[in-house]
């Protein structure tokens, strides 16, 4: 469903009196206000095209219809988010659930809603129909080489695909691991999964990036060969300059502190991107910033200090994606919330007086310097997100826009109440 730019105008107009006079009294105490506006129009975060349907759950889906039956269905719906609030310009596709059959046909649609694509993902935690060799006991763990090349060549596939679309980088997630001691020797499965990974490694295009995700746990419950940042940042030390590691919110283990993580990745030049989430006990797939806004906002602190450090842009040096999908609410209405969250959490980040934390961490001022990150986390810096927005022609309230326009109603309407995506 295509939302005209005349109802977003019009939505903005009967919000703009109150806007300018909550932003005004915001901006008054921002300094270096337009280059801050300026990196939030600029900030772009990927939607993944599984999240556009009904997931989050291995026992049932409660699809509440609607939901994207196609690729162009997908892009369509992560269009109408980017026409809301323009900072959803990317999508990332996961293969083969997502095999565009005509990528120059692909490619217009996405450059009729302002998309570009974002990194490609791989598929080997599930076993396809017509697949001759199966993944239950691994992938390029495998301890036969024959899994073990179907799992290659599955990956250099997506590679070709992405080249079609114009993506620029692979992420390779694996379940791979075992369920039970003994089940696995721990280093020929490590030997056999980098063996894989130089071969796919050895097949990016020049300009491409390789992301090795890691996670903790599931769907093996006993040890995972890629399971956590330590592992993954040894893989993609053995790579090469154009392997990573990518961190998702969801995949550590309670208490982990993720901001030292991203801390030490960023220093050591081998972070790759985020998957954004929230969770309460494990990997919960919830709407980002719902559980852990504080957890998040100094994660982004890390984040802005590390890349300005190093001099990279907040805009492309890092690859930012969405990964969050579960039953209880409009798809569409759960990734608007959690990129206001993402935004919301880099422009608090984005405000911290930097001269007066590194000044209170140089003193030893313990209290200084938990003022100054407490100071920026506790602004509400929501007008200043929607003036951004504003700038850059997207709704004041995307959610109450889209609510408003009645959007799921629509596409209901359009598409049937029993429509299921592909993926998860």
């Amino acid at each position: 469903m295509q939302i005209e730019k005349y109802k977003i105008d019009s939505h903005n107009q009967s919000l703009l009196k109150e806007h300018r006079r909550r932003f005004e009294f915001l901006a008054a105490g921002i300094g270096d206000l337009e280059s801050i506006l300026q990196k939030l129009i600029d900030f772009q975060v990927a939607i993944p095209s599984w999240a556009l349907g009904t997931g989050g759950t291995r026992f049932g889906r409660f699809s509440g219809g609607g939901e994207p039956r196609s690729l162009e269905e997908k892009m369509e719906d992560i269009g109408t988010l980017h026409a809301l609030n323009r900072s959803s310009g990317a999508i990332s596709l996961h293969i083969p659930w997502d095999i565009p059959r005509d990528a120059a046909a692909i490619r217009a649609l996405a450059a009729q809603h302002g998309l570009r694509f974002d990194a490609m993902n791989s598929n080997t935690f599930q076993d396809q129909p017509g697949q001759k060799h199966s993944y239950k006991f691994g992938s390029l763990q495998h301890v036969r080489k024959e899994v073990r090349q179907q799992a290659i060549d599955h990956n250099i596939e997506v590679i070709r695909h992405g080249v079609e679309l114009g993506s620029n980088s692979l992420t390779v997630w694996l379940s791979d691991g075992s369920c039970f001691p003994g089940q696995l020797n721990f280093r020929k499965a490590f030997q056999n999964t980098l063996d894989g990974l130089q071969q796919i490694y050895a097949a990016l295009p020049a300009d491409w990036k390789m992301f090795v995700e890691y996670k903790a746990f599931e769907p093996n419950f006993y040890s995972t060969t890629v399971g956590d940042w330590g592992q993954s940042l040894l893989y993609a030390s053995k790579l090469g300059p154009k392997a990573y590691t990518l961190v998702d919110l969801g995949h550590h283990l309670p208490n982990a502190n993720i901001e030292q993580i991203v801390a030490l990745l960023l220093m050591e030049g081998k972070l790759g991107g985020f998957h954004f989430n929230d969770s309460k006990y494990g990997d919960d797939d919830l709407t980002v910033g719902s559980i852990k806004p504080y957890q998040l906002f100094l994660i982004f602190n890390e984040l802005v200090e590390g890349m300005d450090a190093r001099g990279m842009d907040h805009t492309k040096d890092l690859g930012w994606m969405i990964d969050a999908s579960h039953n209880v609410k409009d798809p569409l209405e759960d990734l608007l919330q959690s990129v206001e969250a993402i935004m919301l959490t880099y422009a608090q980040a984005l405000i911290v007086d930097r001269k007066k934390l590194s000044e209170a961490q140089q003193s030893n001022d313990t209290v200084a310097a938990q003022e100054a990150l407490q100071n920026s986390f506790r602004t509400d810096v929501r007008a200043l997100v929607a003036e951004a927005r504003l700038r850059a022609g997207g709704a004041l309230d995307p959610l109450a826009l889209y609510r408003s326009e009645k959007v799921r109603e629509h596409l209901i309407k359009e598409r049937g109440a029993r429509t299921v995506a592909t993926g998860l």
